[in-house]
């Protein structure tokens, strides 16, 4: 069997406050096989970022802090890392890409140079080679004339060009994993399906695991191939995409599956997830 290239063991992620703590995150345990692609699904505050933003020691620390669990990458405990570790890892063997397009670049340099810095980071290129794969980039992810557009500032560009450029810094240097944070969330409905296949396109060309997080159930039909699902910082089910959509057990992920929309279909009330919880615990 395939040792997983990415496995959460039983984390905890707590964050102290003032005068008290909070557990975002209980005891989370899921794999990401090679090659695969998983979505880490759930509501506002589940924790889904929060674990995706762990895997980089992204968290601020403190207030975060990790009282229990491992997360290992191919073996090796992240959380165990000492700071240069950690600089190989972010951006080089893992990339990752945001929720907003519009904050995630710095806007005082140009697009070009902020894809350049993770090569210089990371590989042994000279400022003309930097340049050359930039561009290559660049083209890969649909920017058109990326000779020119290289040069130009955030500011300079769509809100889908941006986010095509922040996936672009992501891939810079061929990561084995891609963390996609809700990456269509702030985008149009047009702009986000070109992006969805721009993402699925260059998963097969590269051959890289994916770990998708998102709360659109159509999302995660149309891309994943396994499907974790987050309530209040817990696992609730976790398995196949094929399978859970068919049978799924937890009334948590009944309920989100009956909450779509369906076409052809007029309900004087339209279901709510608290409606399933209520069903399996008539008493909260």
């Amino acid at each position: 069997m395939t040792e997983p290239l990415l496995r959460f063991d039983d984390l905890r992620i707590t964050f102290k406050l003032r005068d008290r703590s909070v557990e975002a995150v209980k005891g989370l345990s899921f794999d990401i096989a090679p090659g695969q692609i998983v979505a880490l699904v759930g509501e506002s505050g589940s924790g889904k970022s929060v674990s995706a933003m762990s895997i980089l020691r992204l968290l601020q620390e403190p207030p975060a802090t990790y009282p229990s669990g491992r997360i290992l990458w191919k073996g090796e405990d992240v959380l165990r890392m000492d700071a240069r570790r950690l600089l190989a890892l972010r951006g080089g063997e893992v990339g990752m890409i945001f929720q907003e397009p519009m904050t995630s670049l710095n806007p005082t340099w140009t697009c070009g140079a902020q894809v350049e810095e993770a090569l210089e980071l990371h590989t042994d290129l000279d400022a003309a080679g930097r340049r050359a794969r930039v561009i290559d980039l660049f083209n890969q992810v649909g920017i058109p004339q990326p000779a020119s557009r290289i040069d130009q500032y955030p500011h300079e560009m769509s809100g889908g060009m941006r986010q095509r450029v922040c996936i672009s810094m992501a891939l810079a240097c061929k990561p084995q994993l891609l963390i996609a944070d809700e990456p269509t969330t702030a985008l149009d409905v047009t702009i986000q399906a070109q992006i969805l296949d721009l993402i699925r396109r260059l998963q097969k060309d590269q051959g890289m695991a994916v770990l998708f997080i998102t709360h659109d159930l159509g999302v995660v039909a149309e891309l994943a191939d396994r499907v974790v699902l987050m309530r209040n910082g817990e696992k609730v089910e976790d398995g196949p995409v094929s399978e859970i959509f068919a049978a799924p057990k937890h009334p948590y992920t009944k309920g989100l599956l009956a909450c779509r929309p369906r076409l052809g279909v007029r309900r004087d009330r339209l279901p709510t997830v608290d409606d399933f919880m209520k069903a399996e615990n008539p008493k909260a």
